[in-house]
């Protein structure tokens, strides 16, 4: 049972890898903002495809983008750390983001998927 547990861990890590691996593509290619500030604003521009938020971002926050991209009808997931979202983009820490560009989007989501499917079970 415990080797169950572990590599169910091991597939959980490898996806969210995956997915901030995603991010920091986007990053790279311009095709992401990092921030409060600048997530907001591309949500409510209509240039965001994706929204990750930080698990320990603070509750405002969290319900800032809850409410924003249910609004302006744009995928939000809640994924790692501030820390590590923030290392995703290349900076110390970030506790949102987002991706505008449609097809790294989907990939993103394909992976987000898979990771909450696993969690789940």
């Amino acid at each position: 049972m415990n080797k169950e547990i572990d590599e169910k861990e091991l597939k959980k890590l490898e996806l969210e890898k995956q997915i901030l691996s995603y991010l920091g593509l986007a990053r790279r290619g311009r095709n992401a903002v990092s921030g409060e500030f600048a997530t907001e604003k591309s949500v409510k521009s209509y240039e965001a495809k994706l929204v990750l938020v930080a698990e320990d971002a603070s509750d405002n926050t969290k319900k800032l983008f809850k409410n924003a991209c249910s609004f302006y009808e744009v995928p939000l997931f809640f994924i790692a750390d501030k820390e590590r979202l923030g290392h995703a983009m290349g900076y110390e820490y970030r506790a949102s983001a987002a991706i505008t560009d449609e097809g790294l989007a989907n990939a993103a989501i394909k992976k987000l998927m898979m990771l909450k499917s696993l969690e789940e079970n």
